[in-house]
Order: C-alpha cells, then sequence, then structure tokens
C-alpha cells in the first residue's frame, strides 16, 4: 500500500478508502524488476480520482455548486443554506492528499537514483517531475482556497514548515500559512514549466497521458495556471504582479485546443462522477438566480444562448436522464430555475416544476475541466485594465466550447456591455459553470457575479405554498453568515488526530470558522 499517512485524517480512514492508484502498485509488483508503479498509471488515476471526488455528488453537487448557485436542492436544501454535512469535508481533505501523494511518488521515481533511468522509458524525467509539479499546485490551490492554513508539500522548496506528504519524518504535520503556499505555488509553477524539455509537440509521457499530451498544453496550463493565481493573490502576496506579467509572457492558452480535462467513458461504469450523481438520486435542479441570468432577467447582459446548454425543458424528467434520451429546449419559458435557499418543506411544491441541468452536462462522457481557455481571455482582460476584446474573446471562447451556433455568438458578443470589473465578472462566471471551486473563489475575490441571492434578501417562489406564500427569505443554517461562505471548516478527523497543529492553524487564521476571510479575500 502507498504511503498516505502523512495527514493524520488520512490515517483514520484508510482502512476503508483506498487509492485507485494501489491498484497500479499491485500489478506492477515483480520479483525479478522494479516493485514500483508506472508513473501513466499513477498519473492517470490521480487526476481522475480528483474529479471523481470534487466534481462528484458531493463536494461539488451538494456543497459549492449550490454556493455560487449554478444549481439548487430540490429535496435537502440545508446544504444550500451552507449546512454541509461534516463528512463532505472530510472527502475533499482526504482524497486531495491522497493524489497529492501519488504525484509526489512520481516525483519520487524520477529523482531516486536507483528508479530514474528506469523510468525514462515513460518520458523525459523532467517533463514527468514538471507535469507531477504543476498538478500537486492545482490540489494543493484549492486545498488552501477552500479550507486557509494546511498542511502543505513542495519539490522545490525545504522550508521547515511544509511538512505534508513526508510520511517517514511528519505523522502530525504542521499547517503553512497562506502567504508561503501561495508564493510556494507561484515559484513552483514557474520552475516546473521551465524545466519542460523537448519540442513543443514531444509528448510529456511516452504513451498514455489522458489530459495533456504535449509539452506545449503542459507548459501552456501551468503559466494559465500561473496568472490565475497571482491574480488571485495580487495586492497581496509579494512578487505576485511580476508573476502575471512573467506568465503571459511565457505563454498561456490561446485557443480551446489549449482547454484541459478529463473527457469520461459512454458506459456506466466510466461516467462522468456528476452524471453519476443522477443514476441514484436526482436532487438537484439548476438555480432559479443563474436561470434569471441566462433569461436576461438579472444582471444586464440580455439572453445567453448557453442556458439551452445548461439547463434542460421541464419536460426532461429522471427516467430522460438515466436512459440519455433527454432533448434541448427550443423556448428560454420551457426552462424554470429551482429557487436558491428555500426550506425544505417549501422544497416540495417546486421541485416539480424546476429544470434538471442541461444534456450537454448530464451525460455519461461528460468532460471536467482543469481549466479552459476562456477563463484565461477574461484574466487577460483583468490584466490588460478590462480589455474589451479579451473580454470577448472570453466570452466567445466559452460559447464556441459549448457549441453554440456563430450567428448566435456573433448577436450576442455584440451586444455586451463594455468590459468592467462587474461585467467581466460576470461573464467569467457564466463561462465557469461547473467548475464551481474558481467561480466560488472569484466571488469572494471580487464580489461578482453581483446577482446571487444572499441571506437576508427575498427570493421569489415559483409555484405558491398551499398557504398562498408566493415569497421567502433566505435564512442561512450557520450563524454569522452574511454572504456566501468565505471558507470550509477543518475536518474532524484533523481536529482530532493533529490537535496541536489544527489549534496552532485556526489562531492563525482567524478562527475555524465559515465567515473567516482568507488573506485575499477583500469582498
Amino acid at each position: 500500500m502507498k504511503k498516505i499517512f502523512s495527514i493524520l485524517s488520512i490515517v483514520a480512514l484508510s482502512l476503508t478508502v483506498t487509492s485507485c492508484a494501489d491498484t497500479f502498485e499491485e500489478i506492477d509488483t515483480n520479483p525479478n524488476s522494479t516493485e514500483n508503479p508506472l508513473p501513466t498509471g499513477l498519473f492517470n488515476s490521480a487526476n481522475k480520482e480528483y474529479m471523481d471526488y470534487t466534481r462528484d455528488g458531493w463536494v461539488s453537487a451538494r456543497m459549492i455548486l449550490p454556493w455560487v448557485q449554478y444549481s439548487a436542492q430540490r429535496i435537502y436544501t440545508e446544504e444550500d443554506r451552507y449546512q454541509y454535512r461534516l463528512s463532505t469535508d472530510v472527502q475533499l481533505w482526504t482524497r486531495s492528499y491522497y493524489v497529492a501523494t501519488d504525484y509526489k511518488k512520481i516525483i519520487d521515481l524520477n529523482t531516486d537514483p536507483e528508479t530514474r533511468d528506469q523510468m525514462k522509458v515513460y518520458g523525459s524525467n523532467e517533463n514527468q517531475i514538471a507535469a507531477a509539479r504543476i498538478m500537486l499546485s492545482y490540489v494543493f490551490l484549492n486545498m488552501v482556497d477552500s479550507f486557509g492554513d494546511v498542511p502543505y508539500w513542495s519539490y522545490g522548496n525545504k522550508d521547515a514548515d511544509f511538512q505534508a506528504l513526508n510520511v517517514d519524518d511528519q505523522v502530525q504535520p504542521k499547517f503553512a500559512s497562506q502567504m508561503k503556499i501561495y508564493t510556494d505555488i507561484l515559484k513552483e509553477l514557474k520552475e516546473s514549466a521551465e524545466m519542460i524539455t523537448g519540442s513543443p509537440t514531444s509528448r510529456v509521457f511516452s504513451e498514455g497521458d489522458q489530459i495533456f499530451g504535449s509539452t506545449a498544453k503542459l507548459k501552456k496550463f501551468a503559466n494559465s495556471l500561473r496568472l490565475r493565481v497571482a491574480t488571485r493573490v495580487k495586492g497581496v502576496v509579494p512578487g505576485a504582479e511580476a508573476h502575471i506579467t512573467n506568465a503571459i509572457a511565457s505563454g498561456v492558452m490561446t485557443s480551446n485546443d489549449d482547454t484541459v480535462g478529463i473527457t469520461y467513458g459512454n458506459t456506466n461504469l466510466t461516467a462522468s462522477p456528476f452524471w453519476l450523481t443522477y443514476v441514484s438520486r436526482s436532487d438537484f435542479s439548476i438555480s432559479k438566480t443563474f436561470v434569471e441570468l441566462l433569461k436576461g432577467q438579472r444582471g444586464n447582459f440580455g439572453e445567453d444562448p448557453r442556458i439551452f446548454k445548461y439547463a434542460a425543458p421541464t419536460s426532461v424528467k429522471v427516467g430522460n436522464i438515466r436512459n440519455q434520451t433527454m432533448t434541448e429546449a427550443t423556448d428560454v419559458d420551457e426552462i424554470v430555475g429551482m429557487p436558491y435557499g428555500v426550506t425544505s418543506q417549501m422544497s416540495t411544491t417546486q421541485a416539480p416544476t424546476a429544470s434538471f441541468f442541461g444534456k450537454d452536462v448530464l451525460k455519461l462522457d461528460y468532460t471536467e475541466i482543469f481549466m479552459e481557455y476562456a477563463e484565461v481571455e477574461f484574466l487577460l482582460a483583468e490584466a490588460n485594465g478590462w480589455s474589451q476584446s479579451h473580454y470577448e474573446n472570453g466570452v466567445r471562447a466559452s460559447m464556441e466550447r459549448w457549441g453554440i451556433d456563430s450567428a448566435k455568438i456573433d448577436s450576442f458578443v455584440a451586444s455586451l456591455p463594455a468590459a468592467s470589473p462587474a461585467t467581466v465578472g460576470g461573464q467569467k462566471y457564466v463561462a465557469l459553470f461547473m467548475q464551481p471551486h474558481e467561480a466560488w473563489a472569484e466571488y469572494r475575490r471580487t464580489g461578482y457575479p453581483n446577482t446571487l441571492l444572499l441571506p437576508g434578501q427575498t427570493g421569489e417562489l415559483n409555484v405558491p405554498t398551499a398557504s398562498g406564500q408566493t415569497t421567502y427569505v433566505f435564512t442561512p443554517l450557520i450563524a454569522g453568515l452574511t454572504d456566501v461562505p468565505k471558507r470550509i471548516f477543518y475536518p474532524t478527523t484533523v481536529q482530532n488526530l493533529n490537535g496541536v497543529n489544527y489549534q496552532a492553524a485556526v489562531q492563525s487564521i482567524g478562527g475555524d470558522k465559515m465567515d473567516t476571510p482568507l488573506i485575499w479575500d477583500k469582498n
């Protein structure tokens, strides 16, 4: 079994939850050869495992997707009102460190003198290390964005506070500060991009790489991700502005061909994690606030043709989803959003008339996105003083990725209001649909979109209740929250099994509360 014990919470779960990559170690064991797993198998397994357990029916569907109001629950609405099940943050924490261990194993195999030469058959040592460093940065970014201070590990920085994943030395790791983590992620992304070797068309791995393929795409992903991080922490982390300039100059995504994601298989066994959620429970609808934004009833963008891709007509039922016989609406009136933040009692009157997600989302072979080109254009718009051209490029790229007719794209782009923090932020939110972690971070950083229903505000029901009630007040179930949650609680396993370092982290961030802002949260 691979060493997953650097994070003590994982010790508590390791008897019942195992990483997909364990199987690669078992099948690759040979008494006459290496006992190490194949690096390509580790890489693909870790990438898929991360998406499987962060874009699934729990971390994504029952926590982050509703918080940014892409979705609203049809039955149990407590999570919409921020009272999520604590097992959900345990899943996010545990699975993140599982896959981080896999990425570190790839680095270890390519740096250990005893295995380094053996690994060259799977691709250059440098490219394998770079790919693992980049994906570690992606995983740790989402961790620090979600919790604040967390145990952290770095390939290129031996800071004494970076104690995660060092299972032989630290069973109860320190929590590194947000400042140190963001600073190091920027450094790791820059260095990893610079260490990539070979021609732009060279393979990252000799065969089997399912998300990058070429070194050019890997390098663009690293630079684009660095642009994302640097934009998030500019004005807070020293040197972030220089990273923005350098990342752009080094080469970021330039087309939808550069978008990085995992496309799932067209069978029940290989289907996307979000579709699999609907096989057993169809608890989620498109949020009313999001539908109203796409219809032009909120904000100032007018009717958005992506609504027909994002949301299904109300005629689509659960059986259509499971049998893959969904249809696309032809008129926006066929699409109705589920009121967000209602009580579970109220939801029973609203759910029957609410739309599910669209057929381009609820399909077996859906592609879950790590990062897409459209986001890069919105980042470039911000970096260039709210550039109109980059803003329009971002909208166009998003619509093209979703297969919108070119004439409709031209018409919508021509009608866009001028680029500004509000308009770029609003369109970035629309483009980040189904990428809830990034949408959540951007809302906390910028305050956009400004079309969400916030605690204390009044929403409108689609169908009156039995008593004739037509409106409601969005009342969160977590005391003190007056906006979208600013972070999530540390897992109870960590509190119980790494108590000293947990308490130090709580003091460092200002309290283990959902309204404790991260260092870049200026909204």
